[in-house]
């Protein structure tokens, strides 16, 4: 019977000489630095070349108060790079340091573009708390921003006077009672938050409302009983115009009529 031959093991390759791999390292890492050396020249170029140059600006959303001309005279002095090297994070903070501008996304558009979306702040108040001669604003999120006032065509717009960070608290509040208040032709001037939390109301007609302390809804359901029961109290002391009314009384109020003595008229003003 015929033997199987087995086949000869390739033998395992012959180790280079010690210089040949030091020769191959050395040219590896060369090629490797090349390769880093040219690749950062050519961002160095791309951030250069004066084909990437941003040269036109592309602006969305409902702008009210701002035009491209503003922000170009507003933004762009403060933006640097061009397509490939611009920080979008900076350019993002540009635009919203533009008066009524309240956020901005901002992303490239090939090969030259910047494409900006804008959302404008829409002023629901002033910020009184800064002092009454140069008063911030309140933005429909209950943000402080600041802005000229000036610009606001809407002259009715109520005051908020409250401790920092109290304007979204404010505002809430503030949407709450104004249709409570609307019923007893009552219209809001001015709200003010204590630093001890207490609160009160001020009307256009010079009237005070003392809210006094508790959650939006216990001051809410306080307006809400006063209004609903005043029509009553207009009955009994026709004629009589209302100065102050103090809602901070258990099951009742106390109200300050023009000729009633204030204790006359806390009694009238105790119903359910």
């Amino acid at each position: 019977m015929a033997r199987l031959r087995r086949k000869p093991r390739p033998s395992a390759p012959a180790a280079l000489p010690g210089d040949v791999r030091l020769m191959n390292s050395v040219a590896a890492g060369i090629f490797a630095l090349a390769a880093v050396t040219l690749s950062a020249a050519a961002v160095g170029w791309l951030t250069r070349a004066p084909w990437f140059t941003i040269r036109a600006l592309q602006v969305d959303g409902e702008l009210q108060r701002n035009n491209l001309p503003t922000l170009r005279a507003n933004a762009l002095p403060r933006l640097a790079g061009n397509f490939f090297s611009i920080d979008l994070q900076r350019a993002r903070l540009a635009f919203q340091s533009v008066p009524w501008v309240r956020h901005a996304v901002v992303r490239r558009v090939w090969p030259d573009r910047l494409a900006v979306r804008l959302e404008e702040h829409h002023p629901v108040a002033l910020w009184a708390s800064d002092g009454e001669k140069n008063p911030s604003l309140v933005n429909d999120r209950g943000e402080v921003f600041e802005a000229n006032v000036g610009d606001v065509e809407d002259d009715d717009l109520p005051v908020f006077d409250g401790p920092p960070d109290s304007a979204a608290a404010m505002w809430s509040l503030y949407r709450r009672l104004l249709p409570v208040l609307a019923r007893g032709s009552l219209v809001p001037h001015r709200l003010t938050l204590s630093g001890r939390g207490s609160w009160r109301v001020d009307t256009d007609e010079g009237q005070l409302i003392e809210l006094g302390r508790g959650s939006e809804d216990e001051l809410v359901a306080r307006s809400e009983r006063f209004v609903r029961t005043l029509p009553q109290l207009q009955a009994r002391y026709a004629g009589k115009t209302m100065r102050s009314a103090d809602l901070r009384h258990s099951g009742g109020y106390a109200v300050r009529l023009d000729g009633v003595t204030t204790l006359a008229a806390s009694a009238a003003g105790r119903m359910n």
